[in-house]
């Protein structure tokens, strides 16, 4: 049997997207929802989060969807990590919080908004768990919880399913996401077991999609691969001219006040700067290849932050 890899947008759309019970029993397995609250009934959202003001971009999301009490999902998977990828998270969510009631109506009408954000990189180093789970806290008192907004990050690298046997469902759902790709030719009984994995894995056959979906299946990858390559020489870039211009710094320093402080100091402050220029200078070179690629501009502003007329400018 062939299967297509399910983090790929078409096909985590078609996965998540298409099938209730599948985004239920995935919500279930990974979010904080306690006992006897969990999700039993959705109904399905437009993706595309307007903004009130008609000036300012949309943001598209995987899957959105809410159950009958009200309370919304958002669901995405994202290949390729940067800083920025947090703050948009937490504006479309608080994007979602916001518009549920109308001005004049009653802030008790307000239901929690989760974000759930699998990311198939690793972007907390120094942190050993997998999962990070966001709540307005208490700065000192932190079990003094704001509801409202739960934002969930899983590092999918990280995951280990042998760590955490316990949580049946969840530890199924990431070994899904984990263990099959387009190279996997046989599939752990312990998978084709359960259900709800096993429709999952059938919506992921290759013999499922059309020629023309799967052009556009590797095309996806193509785009990721380039991304991933930009990104890459961008930072790289961003730490030459980075060092180059710390060492300057430092020599003028040092001048003043010794050269070793000042090497060090001129260094911090152009890495900064190289790493600032190096984004910026990243995202125009992203945007440009996404854009001979034939992607749209609303998915280039979502991948690289530039506005439609910047992007519209680029040669």
């Amino acid at each position: 049997m062939r299967y297509l890899d399910p983090k790929a947008d078409l096909t985590f759309k078609r996965v998540f997207g298409e099938h209730p019970d599948l985004v239920m029993s995935l919500l279930n397995a990974l979010l904080p929802i306690n006992e006897g609250e969990e999700i039993t009934d959705i109904e399905y959202l437009s993706s595309e989060l307007v903004p009130e003001n008609p000036l300012r971009k949309n943001s598209i999301v995987d899957v959105r969807c809410k159950d009958k009490q009200g309370r919304q999902f958002i669901v995405e998977m994202q290949m390729i990590w940067s800083p920025e990828f947090k703050q948009r998270v937490l504006f479309n969510a608080s994007k979602a919080y916001a518009r549920q009631i109308d001005s004049g109506e009653q802030y008790e009408l307000l239901q929690p908004v989760y974000s759930l954000n699998l990311v198939n990189e690793v972007f907390e180093s120094d942190l050993e768990g997998y999962y990070h789970y966001y709540q307005l806290v208490h700065a000192e008192h932190t079990k003094k919880v704001i509801e409202g907004l739960h934002l969930i990050f899983v590092e999918l690298p990280k995951f280990t399913p042998q760590t955490y046997a316990a949580k049946k469902m969840h530890v199924l759902w990431l070994r899904y996401l984990t263990e099959i790709s387009q190279k996997t030719h046989e599939v752990s009984q312990e998978l084709l077991e359960n259900p709800q994995i096993k429709k999952a894995l059938n919506t992921l056959e290759v013999s499922a999609f059309t020629e023309d979906q799967l052009f556009e299946y590797e095309k996806f990858w193509d785009i990721i691969s380039v991304e991933k390559t930009l990104y890459s020489s961008a930072e790289r870039r961003g730490m030459e001219k980075g060092m180059e211009k710390g060492m300057e710094k430092g020599m003028e320093k040092g001048m003043e006040k010794g050269m070793e402080i000042g090497m060090e100091k001129g260094m911090e402050k152009g890495m900064e700067k190289g790493m600032e220029i190096g984004a910026k200078n990243q995202n125009i070179a992203n945007a440009r290849k996404l854009k001979q690629f034939g992607v749209s501009a609303d998915i280039i502003t979502q991948a690289t932050g530039l506005s439609i007329e910047e992007i519209e400018g680029l040669g």
